[in-house]
Protein backbone atom coordinates (compact mmCIF):
# COMPACT_ATOMS: atom_id res chain seq x y z
CA UNK A 1 0.00 0.00 0.00
CA UNK A 2 2.62 2.65 0.58
CA UNK A 3 4.65 1.55 -2.12
CA UNK A 4 1.04 2.54 -4.19
CA UNK A 5 1.00 5.89 -2.44
CA UNK A 6 4.50 6.34 -3.60
CA UNK A 7 4.23 5.48 -7.10
CA UNK A 8 0.96 7.85 -6.98
CA UNK A 9 2.68 11.10 -5.42
CA UNK A 10 4.80 11.34 -8.85
CA UNK A 11 3.25 9.51 -11.67
CA UNK A 12 0.32 12.22 -11.67
CA UNK A 13 2.84 15.27 -12.22
CA UNK A 14 5.12 13.07 -15.03
CA UNK A 15 1.99 12.62 -16.75
CA UNK A 16 1.15 16.24 -16.76
CA UNK A 17 4.85 17.21 -18.33
CA UNK A 18 5.29 14.61 -20.83
CA UNK A 19 2.08 13.92 -21.89
CA UNK A 20 1.91 10.12 -21.51
CA UNK A 21 2.08 7.31 -18.95
CA UNK A 22 5.56 6.20 -17.62
CA UNK A 23 6.63 3.03 -18.68
CA UNK A 24 8.13 0.18 -16.46
CA UNK A 25 11.74 0.97 -16.81
CA UNK A 26 11.41 4.40 -15.80
CA UNK A 27 8.90 3.47 -13.10
CA UNK A 28 12.01 1.04 -11.73
CA UNK A 29 14.87 3.38 -12.25
CA UNK A 30 12.77 6.11 -9.73
CA UNK A 31 12.15 4.31 -7.18
CA UNK A 32 16.15 3.50 -6.84
CA UNK A 33 17.41 6.94 -6.85
CA UNK A 34 14.60 7.13 -3.99
CA UNK A 35 15.92 4.41 -2.04
CA UNK A 36 20.25 5.75 -2.50
CA UNK A 37 18.91 9.34 -1.17
CA UNK A 38 17.43 7.30 1.69
CA UNK A 39 20.72 5.54 2.40
CA UNK A 40 22.96 8.53 2.14
CA UNK A 41 20.17 10.62 4.58
CA UNK A 42 20.25 7.92 7.16
CA UNK A 43 23.98 8.67 8.63
CA UNK A 44 23.51 12.04 8.78
CA UNK A 45 20.46 12.55 10.70
CA UNK A 46 22.49 12.41 14.17
CA UNK A 47 24.69 14.63 13.22
CA UNK A 48 22.26 17.37 12.23
CA UNK A 49 20.23 16.52 15.89
CA UNK A 50 23.26 17.50 17.86
CA UNK A 51 24.16 20.53 15.66
CA UNK A 52 20.37 21.80 16.12
CA UNK A 53 20.74 20.68 20.10
CA UNK A 54 23.87 22.86 20.36
CA UNK A 55 22.50 25.87 18.88
CA UNK A 56 19.30 25.85 20.93
CA UNK A 57 21.46 25.78 23.84
CA UNK A 58 23.94 28.35 23.29
CA UNK A 59 20.82 30.42 22.46
CA UNK A 60 19.12 29.77 25.71
CA UNK A 61 22.29 30.68 27.54
CA UNK A 62 22.85 33.98 26.16
CA UNK A 63 19.08 34.73 26.87
CA UNK A 64 19.98 34.05 30.15
CA UNK A 65 22.51 36.14 30.71
CA UNK A 66 21.86 39.14 28.47
CA UNK A 67 18.06 39.24 29.65
CA UNK A 68 15.36 40.82 27.23
CA UNK A 69 16.18 43.43 25.09
CA UNK A 70 12.98 45.06 25.97
CA UNK A 71 11.25 45.47 29.17
CA UNK A 72 7.74 44.70 28.16
CA UNK A 73 6.06 45.50 31.76
CA UNK A 74 6.78 49.29 31.34
CA UNK A 75 5.96 49.18 27.72
CA UNK A 76 3.27 51.34 27.09
CA UNK A 77 1.75 49.77 23.68
CA UNK A 78 1.85 45.88 24.58
CA UNK A 79 -0.16 43.40 23.93
CA UNK A 80 -2.27 42.22 26.75
CA UNK A 81 -4.41 43.90 28.53
CA UNK A 82 -8.39 43.17 29.47
CA UNK A 83 -10.51 43.77 26.71
CA UNK A 84 -12.19 46.94 26.70
CA UNK A 85 -15.77 46.86 26.33
CA UNK A 86 -16.85 48.81 23.25
CA UNK A 87 -20.26 50.07 24.01
CA UNK A 88 -19.40 51.54 27.42
CA UNK A 89 -21.61 54.69 27.20
CA UNK A 90 -20.79 57.69 29.65
CA UNK A 91 -24.52 57.29 31.44
CA UNK A 92 -22.90 54.22 32.84
CA UNK A 93 -21.62 56.20 35.91
CA UNK A 94 -23.60 59.47 35.69
CA UNK A 95 -22.04 60.15 38.80
CA UNK A 96 -18.77 60.79 37.94
CA UNK A 97 -19.99 64.30 36.33
CA UNK A 98 -20.45 66.00 39.49
CA UNK A 99 -20.15 65.61 43.40
CA UNK A 100 -23.02 64.73 45.53
CA UNK A 101 -21.47 66.95 48.18
CA UNK A 102 -20.26 69.90 46.17
CA UNK A 103 -23.71 71.55 46.97
CA UNK A 104 -22.34 71.94 50.28
CA UNK A 105 -19.79 74.03 50.39
CA UNK A 106 -18.68 77.48 48.90
CA UNK A 107 -15.16 79.36 48.36
CA UNK A 108 -15.01 82.32 50.65
CA UNK A 109 -12.19 84.75 50.63
CA UNK A 110 -13.32 87.67 52.53
CA UNK A 111 -10.99 88.68 55.27
CA UNK A 112 -12.38 89.09 59.15
CA UNK A 113 -13.06 92.25 60.73
CA UNK A 114 -9.62 92.67 62.41
CA UNK A 115 -7.98 92.28 59.04
CA UNK A 116 -7.15 96.50 58.53
CA UNK A 117 -7.13 97.87 54.53
CA UNK A 118 -3.93 98.92 53.41
CA UNK A 119 -2.88 102.41 53.88
CA UNK A 120 -0.78 104.15 51.04
CA UNK A 121 1.29 106.60 53.69
CA UNK A 122 2.42 103.35 55.29
CA UNK A 123 3.93 102.11 52.54
CA UNK A 124 5.83 105.00 51.00
CA UNK A 125 9.08 104.42 51.75
CA UNK A 126 9.46 100.26 51.44
CA UNK A 127 9.22 98.58 48.08
CA UNK A 128 8.95 94.82 47.51
CA UNK A 129 9.67 93.61 43.98
CA UNK A 130 9.65 89.79 43.15
CA UNK A 131 11.23 88.07 40.33
CA UNK A 132 8.98 85.04 39.44
CA UNK A 133 10.15 81.70 37.80
CA UNK A 134 9.13 78.61 35.71
CA UNK A 135 6.26 78.65 33.17
CA UNK A 136 3.10 79.76 33.81
CA UNK A 137 1.39 78.14 36.52
CA UNK A 138 4.76 78.03 38.76
CA UNK A 139 4.67 81.89 38.43
CA UNK A 140 0.99 82.23 39.46
CA UNK A 141 1.89 80.70 42.71
CA UNK A 142 4.82 82.98 43.66
CA UNK A 143 2.67 86.29 42.34
CA UNK A 144 -0.17 85.07 44.67
CA UNK A 145 2.40 84.21 47.09
CA UNK A 146 4.43 88.36 46.75
CA UNK A 147 1.18 89.97 47.69
CA UNK A 148 0.88 88.34 50.63
CA UNK A 149 4.48 88.83 51.68
CA UNK A 150 4.21 92.25 50.69
CA UNK A 151 1.00 92.48 53.47
CA UNK A 152 2.96 91.12 55.86
CA UNK A 153 6.13 93.20 55.89
CA UNK A 154 3.70 96.19 55.10
CA UNK A 155 5.78 97.57 51.67
CA UNK A 156 4.11 98.72 48.65
CA UNK A 157 4.67 95.66 45.91
CA UNK A 158 5.90 95.97 41.82
CA UNK A 159 3.78 94.50 39.73
CA UNK A 160 6.14 90.76 39.88
CA UNK A 161 8.33 90.39 36.32
CA UNK A 162 7.68 87.51 34.71
CA UNK A 163 10.67 84.67 33.94
CA UNK A 164 11.73 85.21 30.83
CA UNK A 165 15.02 83.70 30.70
CA UNK A 166 14.66 79.75 31.90
CA UNK A 167 13.70 76.89 29.99
CA UNK A 168 10.26 78.73 28.58
CA UNK A 169 12.20 81.56 27.35
CA UNK A 170 8.57 83.43 27.05
CA UNK A 171 9.44 87.21 26.52
CA UNK A 172 6.19 88.37 27.85
CA UNK A 173 5.26 90.48 30.74
CA UNK A 174 2.88 90.41 33.17
CA UNK A 175 0.46 93.14 31.25
CA UNK A 176 0.55 90.46 28.16
CA UNK A 177 -1.02 87.49 30.09
CA UNK A 178 -2.72 89.11 32.83
CA UNK A 179 -5.20 92.60 33.36
CA UNK A 180 -2.42 94.62 35.71
CA UNK A 181 -5.19 97.58 35.88
CA UNK A 182 -7.71 95.12 37.69
CA UNK A 183 -4.79 92.97 39.68
CA UNK A 184 -3.66 96.37 40.97
CA UNK A 185 -7.49 98.12 41.68
CA UNK A 186 -9.17 94.99 43.01
CA UNK A 187 -6.53 94.53 45.53
CA UNK A 188 -5.77 98.45 46.69
CA UNK A 189 -7.61 97.34 49.93
CA UNK A 190 -5.41 94.91 51.22
CA UNK A 191 -1.44 95.61 49.50
CA UNK A 192 -0.82 98.95 47.23
CA UNK A 193 0.50 97.67 44.14
CA UNK A 194 2.69 100.55 41.82
CA UNK A 195 2.95 99.48 38.05
CA UNK A 196 6.96 100.35 38.89
CA UNK A 197 9.74 101.44 41.16
CA UNK A 198 10.39 105.36 41.54
CA UNK A 199 13.06 106.06 39.37
CA UNK A 200 15.45 106.80 42.06
CA UNK A 201 15.13 103.08 43.00
CA UNK A 202 15.48 101.01 39.48
CA UNK A 203 19.19 101.67 38.91
CA UNK A 204 19.98 99.64 42.30
CA UNK A 205 17.56 96.54 42.18
CA UNK A 206 18.96 93.77 41.17
CA UNK A 207 22.17 94.83 41.74
CA UNK A 208 22.58 94.81 45.07
CA UNK A 209 19.68 94.61 46.85
CA UNK A 210 18.55 91.19 45.30
CA UNK A 211 18.11 88.01 48.13
CA UNK A 212 16.62 85.42 47.71
CA UNK A 213 14.54 83.25 50.78
CA UNK A 214 14.25 79.64 51.62
CA UNK A 215 11.43 77.37 50.22
CA UNK A 216 8.07 77.47 52.71
CA UNK A 217 9.86 81.07 54.50
CA UNK A 218 7.14 81.70 56.91
CA UNK A 219 6.14 85.01 58.54
CA UNK A 220 8.43 85.11 61.20
CA UNK A 221 11.70 84.08 58.45
CA UNK A 222 10.44 87.36 56.55
CA UNK A 223 10.34 89.29 59.83
CA UNK A 224 13.88 88.55 60.54
CA UNK A 225 15.61 87.97 57.51
CA UNK A 226 13.90 90.48 54.56
CA UNK A 227 12.31 93.04 57.00
CA UNK A 228 15.99 94.63 58.32
CA UNK A 229 16.94 94.99 54.75
CA UNK A 230 13.79 96.52 53.35
CA UNK A 231 14.36 98.89 56.82
CA UNK A 232 17.49 99.88 55.79
CA UNK A 233 17.63 100.10 52.05
CA UNK A 234 14.03 100.77 51.48
CA UNK A 235 13.73 98.28 48.49
CA UNK A 236 14.28 94.56 47.64
CA UNK A 237 13.74 92.27 44.82
CA UNK A 238 13.18 88.56 46.04
CA UNK A 239 14.53 86.51 43.20
CA UNK A 240 13.54 82.86 41.68
CA UNK A 241 10.52 83.69 43.76
CA UNK A 242 8.46 80.42 43.61
CA UNK A 243 6.76 78.43 46.58
CA UNK A 244 8.86 80.88 49.20
CA UNK A 245 6.02 81.10 51.31
CA UNK A 246 5.47 78.40 53.91
CA UNK A 247 2.03 76.70 53.45
CA UNK A 248 0.69 77.46 56.95
CA UNK A 249 -0.14 81.03 57.54
CA UNK A 250 -2.69 82.98 59.78
CA UNK A 251 -6.23 82.83 58.36
CA UNK A 252 -6.79 85.88 56.91
CA UNK A 253 -3.74 85.85 55.12
CA UNK A 254 -4.54 82.68 53.68
CA UNK A 255 -7.68 84.10 52.17
CA UNK A 256 -5.73 86.58 50.94
CA UNK A 257 -4.32 83.94 49.24
CA UNK A 258 -7.52 82.86 47.69
CA UNK A 259 -8.15 86.91 47.42
CA UNK A 260 -5.59 86.84 44.81
CA UNK A 261 -5.26 83.91 42.85
CA UNK A 262 -8.78 83.08 42.10
CA UNK A 263 -10.06 86.73 41.89
CA UNK A 264 -7.32 89.12 41.27
CA UNK A 265 -5.49 87.58 38.06
CA UNK A 266 -7.39 87.76 35.90
CA UNK A 267 -5.94 87.07 31.94
CA UNK A 268 -6.07 89.86 29.12
CA UNK A 269 -9.14 90.05 26.82
CA UNK A 270 -7.84 88.65 24.45
CA UNK A 271 -6.47 85.36 25.76
CA UNK A 272 -9.77 85.23 27.87
CA UNK A 273 -11.60 85.88 24.37
CA UNK A 274 -9.62 83.18 22.72
CA UNK A 275 -10.06 80.35 25.62
CA UNK A 276 -13.68 81.25 25.37
CA UNK A 277 -14.00 80.63 21.86
CA UNK A 278 -12.19 76.84 22.38
CA UNK A 279 -14.63 75.98 25.04
CA UNK A 280 -17.90 77.44 23.11
CA UNK A 281 -16.67 74.78 20.46
CA UNK A 282 -16.05 71.93 22.58
CA UNK A 283 -19.60 72.13 24.44
CA UNK A 284 -20.72 72.86 20.68
CA UNK A 285 -19.76 69.46 20.08
CA UNK A 286 -20.96 67.81 23.31
CA UNK A 287 -23.21 68.68 26.24
CA UNK A 288 -20.32 67.55 28.54
CA UNK A 289 -16.54 67.00 28.07
CA UNK A 290 -13.29 66.08 29.96
CA UNK A 291 -9.70 67.81 29.77
CA UNK A 292 -7.00 65.90 30.32
CA UNK A 293 -3.50 67.92 31.41
CA UNK A 294 -1.41 65.44 29.68
CA UNK A 295 2.31 65.92 30.89
CA UNK A 296 4.90 63.63 28.53
CA UNK A 297 7.02 65.58 27.16
CA UNK A 298 10.88 64.38 27.16
CA UNK A 299 12.18 66.49 29.33
CA UNK A 300 10.00 65.51 31.89
CA UNK A 301 10.53 61.84 31.33
CA UNK A 302 14.22 62.82 31.38
CA UNK A 303 13.80 64.47 34.73
CA UNK A 304 11.51 62.02 36.35
CA UNK A 305 14.10 58.90 35.57
CA UNK A 306 11.22 56.85 34.71
CA UNK A 307 11.56 54.15 32.15
CA UNK A 308 8.54 53.39 29.92
CA UNK A 309 9.48 50.22 27.74
CA UNK A 310 11.53 51.93 24.42
CA UNK A 311 14.31 49.79 24.96
CA UNK A 312 17.95 51.14 24.13
CA UNK A 313 16.53 54.16 21.96
CA UNK A 314 14.27 55.38 24.97
CA UNK A 315 17.74 54.96 27.38
CA UNK A 316 20.12 56.80 25.00
CA UNK A 317 17.47 59.81 23.83
CA UNK A 318 16.22 60.47 27.58
CA UNK A 319 20.01 60.17 29.29
CA UNK A 320 21.23 62.81 27.07
CA UNK A 321 18.37 65.07 27.77
CA UNK A 322 19.38 64.56 31.20
CA UNK A 323 23.00 65.18 31.37
CA UNK A 324 21.52 69.18 31.40
CA UNK A 325 20.90 68.61 34.96
CA UNK A 326 24.58 68.00 36.97
CA UNK A 327 23.77 67.38 39.76
CA UNK A 328 20.26 65.09 39.06
CA UNK A 329 20.23 62.23 41.19
CA UNK A 330 19.70 59.30 39.04
CA UNK A 331 17.29 56.33 40.94
CA UNK A 332 15.93 52.84 40.02
CA UNK A 333 13.12 53.68 37.44
CA UNK A 334 11.36 50.45 39.12
CA UNK A 335 12.00 52.59 42.78
CA UNK A 336 10.55 55.71 40.80
CA UNK A 337 7.67 53.87 39.82
CA UNK A 338 6.69 51.57 42.46
CA UNK A 339 7.07 54.92 44.43
CA UNK A 340 4.19 56.24 41.91
CA UNK A 341 6.54 58.92 40.48
CA UNK A 342 6.42 58.44 37.24
CA UNK A 343 3.40 60.06 35.13
CA UNK A 344 0.75 57.86 33.77
CA UNK A 345 1.47 57.01 29.90
CA UNK A 346 -1.42 58.31 27.47
CA UNK A 347 -2.71 54.65 27.43
CA UNK A 348 -2.69 54.30 30.96
CA UNK A 349 -4.92 57.51 31.16
CA UNK A 350 -7.01 55.97 28.92
CA UNK A 351 -8.08 52.73 31.34
CA UNK A 352 -7.85 54.22 34.08
CA UNK A 353 -11.12 56.86 32.66
CA UNK A 354 -12.89 53.77 30.96
CA UNK A 355 -12.16 51.87 34.31
CA UNK A 356 -13.84 54.56 36.09
CA UNK A 357 -16.33 54.65 33.62
CA UNK A 358 -16.18 56.91 30.72
CA UNK A 359 -17.22 55.54 27.90
CA UNK A 360 -15.77 56.00 23.99
CA UNK A 361 -18.32 58.87 23.34
CA UNK A 362 -16.38 61.27 25.49
CA UNK A 363 -15.61 64.28 24.25
CA UNK A 364 -11.99 64.67 25.03
CA UNK A 365 -9.73 67.78 25.63
CA UNK A 366 -5.93 67.13 25.95
CA UNK A 367 -3.59 70.03 26.99
CA UNK A 368 -0.28 68.91 26.19
CA UNK A 369 2.96 69.75 25.07
CA UNK A 370 5.04 67.43 23.02
CA UNK A 371 4.55 64.38 23.19
CA UNK A 372 7.40 61.83 23.58
CA UNK A 373 6.83 59.88 21.25
CA UNK A 374 4.58 61.64 19.04
CA UNK A 375 1.16 60.25 17.33
CA UNK A 376 2.12 56.16 18.34
CA UNK A 377 2.27 57.19 21.83
CA UNK A 378 -1.38 58.35 21.68
CA UNK A 379 -2.73 55.93 19.06
CA UNK A 380 -4.21 53.76 22.24
CA UNK A 381 -5.42 57.05 23.81
CA UNK A 382 -7.37 58.04 20.71
CA UNK A 383 -8.70 54.65 20.31
CA UNK A 384 -10.25 54.33 23.83
CA UNK A 385 -11.70 58.17 22.99
CA UNK A 386 -12.05 58.69 19.15
CA UNK A 387 -13.43 62.18 20.24
CA UNK A 388 -9.89 63.83 20.32
CA UNK A 389 -9.27 67.66 20.36
CA UNK A 390 -6.77 69.72 21.38
CA UNK A 391 -6.54 73.85 20.91
CA UNK A 392 -4.99 73.07 17.61
CA UNK A 393 -8.03 71.47 16.76
CA UNK A 394 -10.72 73.42 17.52
CA UNK A 395 -8.61 76.80 16.22
CA UNK A 396 -7.05 77.92 13.54
CA UNK A 397 -3.16 78.72 12.87
CA UNK A 398 -4.51 82.63 12.12
CA UNK A 399 -6.60 82.24 15.50
CA UNK A 400 -4.19 81.16 17.44
CA UNK A 401 -0.96 83.49 15.85
CA UNK A 402 -1.29 86.03 18.65
CA UNK A 403 0.07 83.23 21.13
CA UNK A 404 1.43 80.70 19.26
CA UNK A 405 5.07 81.87 19.59
CA UNK A 406 4.96 82.47 23.82
CA UNK A 407 4.40 79.39 25.76
CA UNK A 408 2.67 81.13 29.11
CA UNK A 409 0.16 82.12 26.27
CA UNK A 410 -0.66 79.26 25.10
CA UNK A 411 -0.66 77.54 28.92
CA UNK A 412 -3.02 80.35 29.45
CA UNK A 413 -5.53 79.00 26.93
CA UNK A 414 -5.54 75.29 27.77
CA UNK A 415 -5.82 76.71 31.85
CA UNK A 416 -9.26 77.88 30.55
CA UNK A 417 -9.88 75.02 29.16
CA UNK A 418 -9.34 72.81 31.92
CA UNK A 419 -11.16 75.33 34.34
CA UNK A 420 -14.19 74.92 32.23
CA UNK A 421 -14.65 71.30 31.33
CA UNK A 422 -16.84 69.16 33.38
CA UNK A 423 -14.03 67.28 34.56
CA UNK A 424 -10.45 67.63 34.55
CA UNK A 425 -7.84 64.70 34.95
CA UNK A 426 -4.26 64.39 35.13
CA UNK A 427 -1.38 62.38 34.76
CA UNK A 428 0.71 63.53 37.20
CA UNK A 429 0.79 66.35 39.76
CA UNK A 430 2.26 69.02 38.00
CA UNK A 431 1.70 73.08 39.06
CA UNK A 432 -1.00 73.42 36.41
CA UNK A 433 -2.78 70.35 38.20
CA UNK A 434 -2.57 71.92 41.63
CA UNK A 435 -3.20 75.41 40.93
CA UNK A 436 -6.87 74.10 38.71
CA UNK A 437 -7.47 71.67 41.10
CA UNK A 438 -7.66 74.25 43.72
CA UNK A 439 -9.18 76.92 41.60
CA UNK A 440 -12.13 73.66 40.74
CA UNK A 441 -12.69 73.46 44.61
CA UNK A 442 -12.92 77.04 45.42
CA UNK A 443 -15.60 77.61 42.37
CA UNK A 444 -17.93 74.41 43.33
CA UNK A 445 -15.70 71.15 43.64
CA UNK A 446 -16.37 70.28 40.18
CA UNK A 447 -14.65 66.44 40.13
CA UNK A 448 -11.17 66.69 39.74
CA UNK A 449 -9.39 62.92 39.18
CA UNK A 450 -5.45 62.66 40.06
CA UNK A 451 -4.15 59.42 39.76
CA UNK A 452 -3.51 57.25 42.50
CA UNK A 453 -0.07 56.39 40.65
CA UNK A 454 1.47 54.08 43.46
CA UNK A 455 -1.54 52.01 43.38
CA UNK A 456 -2.47 51.93 39.70
CA UNK A 457 1.15 51.27 38.87
CA UNK A 458 1.02 47.57 40.26
CA UNK A 459 -2.63 47.22 38.29
CA UNK A 460 -1.49 48.42 35.27
CA UNK A 461 1.82 45.49 35.54
CA UNK A 462 -0.93 42.98 36.26
CA UNK A 463 -3.57 44.17 34.23
CA UNK A 464 -3.54 40.63 32.04
CA UNK A 465 -3.80 38.67 34.55
CA UNK A 466 -7.40 39.69 35.66
CA UNK A 467 -10.96 39.96 33.60
CA UNK A 468 -11.50 43.59 32.69
CA UNK A 469 -14.63 43.62 34.89
CA UNK A 470 -12.19 43.08 38.00
CA UNK A 471 -9.56 45.33 36.75
CA UNK A 472 -11.79 48.13 36.65
CA UNK A 473 -13.05 47.46 40.19
CA UNK A 474 -10.17 47.75 41.73
CA UNK A 475 -9.10 50.69 39.74
CA UNK A 476 -12.49 52.48 41.07
CA UNK A 477 -11.19 51.17 44.98
CA UNK A 478 -7.85 52.77 44.26
CA UNK A 479 -9.07 56.11 42.73
CA UNK A 480 -11.57 56.48 45.89
CA UNK A 481 -10.18 59.93 47.72
CA UNK A 482 -8.09 61.25 44.20
CA UNK A 483 -11.47 62.14 42.66
CA UNK A 484 -11.54 65.85 43.85
CA UNK A 485 -14.49 65.14 46.28
CA UNK A 486 -14.75 67.62 49.06
CA UNK A 487 -12.43 66.77 52.63
CA UNK A 488 -10.31 64.13 50.36
CA UNK A 489 -7.20 65.33 52.16
CA UNK A 490 -7.07 66.75 56.41
CA UNK A 491 -7.31 70.50 56.82
CA UNK A 492 -4.01 71.85 56.76
CA UNK A 493 -2.53 68.91 55.08
CA UNK A 494 -0.87 69.08 51.27
CA UNK A 495 -0.08 72.33 49.68
CA UNK A 496 -2.21 75.06 50.28
CA UNK A 497 -2.98 75.89 46.19
CA UNK A 498 -4.16 72.59 45.67
CA UNK A 499 -6.20 72.49 48.81
CA UNK A 500 -7.59 76.02 49.99
CA UNK A 501 -9.00 75.19 53.10
CA UNK A 502 -8.96 78.30 55.01
CA UNK A 503 -10.73 79.46 51.55
CA UNK A 504 -13.87 76.39 51.65
CA UNK A 505 -16.74 77.34 53.47
CA UNK A 506 -19.57 74.97 54.78
CA UNK A 507 -23.18 75.69 54.42
CA UNK A 508 -24.90 75.79 58.26
CA UNK A 509 -26.83 72.82 57.30
CA UNK A 510 -23.96 70.87 55.55
CA UNK A 511 -23.27 68.43 57.83
CA UNK A 512 -27.14 66.82 58.66
CA UNK A 513 -28.04 66.41 54.99
CA UNK A 514 -24.68 64.92 54.53
CA UNK A 515 -25.85 62.29 56.98
CA UNK A 516 -29.02 61.73 55.51
CA UNK A 517 -27.45 61.57 52.16
CA UNK A 518 -24.90 58.52 53.43
CA UNK A 519 -27.56 57.22 55.60
CA UNK A 520 -29.79 56.59 52.60
CA UNK A 521 -26.36 55.33 50.57
CA UNK A 522 -26.32 52.86 53.56
CA UNK A 523 -29.63 51.29 53.29
CA UNK A 524 -29.38 51.15 49.37
CA UNK A 525 -26.06 49.13 49.84
CA UNK A 526 -27.82 46.73 51.74
CA UNK A 527 -30.24 45.82 49.22
CA UNK A 528 -27.21 45.61 46.19
CA UNK A 529 -28.44 48.78 44.46
CA UNK A 530 -25.97 50.95 42.51
CA UNK A 531 -22.65 51.72 43.79
CA UNK A 532 -19.01 49.84 43.69
CA UNK A 533 -19.25 46.21 43.55
CA UNK A 534 -20.17 44.55 47.24
CA UNK A 535 -17.09 42.89 47.63
CA UNK A 536 -14.37 43.28 50.38
CA UNK A 537 -11.53 45.46 49.33
CA UNK A 538 -8.63 45.40 51.65
CA UNK A 539 -7.83 48.85 53.21
CA UNK A 540 -4.73 49.92 52.46
CA UNK A 541 -2.04 52.38 53.96
CA UNK A 542 -0.34 54.59 51.49
CA UNK A 543 2.83 57.21 51.78
CA UNK A 544 2.09 58.62 48.55
CA UNK A 545 4.53 60.40 46.74
CA UNK A 546 3.61 62.74 43.99
CA UNK A 547 5.39 63.64 40.83
CA UNK A 548 5.48 67.50 41.49
CA UNK A 549 7.05 70.62 39.41
CA UNK A 550 9.22 72.66 39.98
CA UNK A 551 12.08 74.63 38.18
CA UNK A 552 13.76 72.15 36.20
CA UNK A 553 17.19 74.12 36.42
CA UNK A 554 17.04 74.04 40.34
CA UNK A 555 15.89 70.78 42.02
CA UNK A 556 14.81 72.06 45.67
CA UNK A 557 13.11 70.33 48.43
CA UNK A 558 10.39 70.78 50.89
CA UNK A 559 11.48 70.33 54.63
CA UNK A 560 8.72 68.56 56.06
CA UNK A 561 8.53 64.72 55.71
CA UNK A 562 5.85 62.71 54.25
CA UNK A 563 2.15 61.87 56.02
CA UNK A 564 0.95 58.47 55.72
CA UNK A 565 -2.42 58.24 54.94
CA UNK A 566 -5.16 55.71 55.06
CA UNK A 567 -7.67 55.49 52.45
CA UNK A 568 -10.84 52.57 52.85
CA UNK A 569 -11.31 51.39 49.28
CA UNK A 570 -14.46 49.39 50.05
CA UNK A 571 -16.33 52.37 52.03
CA UNK A 572 -18.41 54.96 50.06
CA UNK A 573 -16.74 58.19 50.88
CA UNK A 574 -17.80 60.30 53.76
CA UNK A 575 -16.50 64.14 53.89
CA UNK A 576 -16.48 63.40 57.54
CA UNK A 577 -14.23 61.24 57.39
CA UNK A 578 -10.52 63.23 57.33
CA UNK A 579 -7.34 61.63 55.53
CA UNK A 580 -4.11 62.55 55.48
CA UNK A 581 -2.25 64.20 52.46
CA UNK A 582 1.40 64.17 52.62
CA UNK A 583 3.55 67.51 52.37
CA UNK A 584 4.98 67.98 48.37
CA UNK A 585 8.79 67.04 48.61
CA UNK A 586 9.65 68.54 45.36
CA UNK A 587 8.81 70.93 42.46
CA UNK A 588 9.08 70.03 39.02
CA UNK A 589 8.17 72.48 36.05
CA UNK A 590 4.55 73.51 34.54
Amino acid sequence: MQFINGLLTWIGPWTWKHGRLPNVGTIMAVQRQKFRMRILLIPSIPTLSLVCGSILLALTFVSIMIGPLIDLRHFPNHSGPPPVPINLTQSDRSNLWASKFSEFYYGCSEPSRRFTSAVQDSHSKRYLTIAASGGLNQQRTGITDAVVVARMLNATLVVPKLDQKSFWKDKSNFGDIFDVDWFISFLSKDVVIVKELPEKFQKVVGRSHGMRVPRKCTQHCYENRVLPVLLKRHVVELTKFDYRLANKLDTDLQKLRCKVNYHALQFTNSISEMGQKLVDRMKKRSRRFLALHLRFEPDMLAFSGCYYGGGDKERRELGAIRKRWKTLHISSPDKERRHGKCPLTPQEVGLMLRALGFGSDLHLYVASGEVYGGEETLAPLKALFPNFYTKDTLASKEELEPFSSYSSRMAALDYIVCDQSDVFVTNNNGNMARMLAGRRRYFGHKPTIRPNAKKLNSLFLNRRNMTWDAFASRVRACQKGFMGEPNEVRPGRGEFHEYPFACICEHPDARERIEAILQHQSKSKSKNVGGLPTQNVEAHTEDESVVDDTDWLEKDEFDDNSQTQQRAGHEDYNPFIKTDEPELEEMLSD
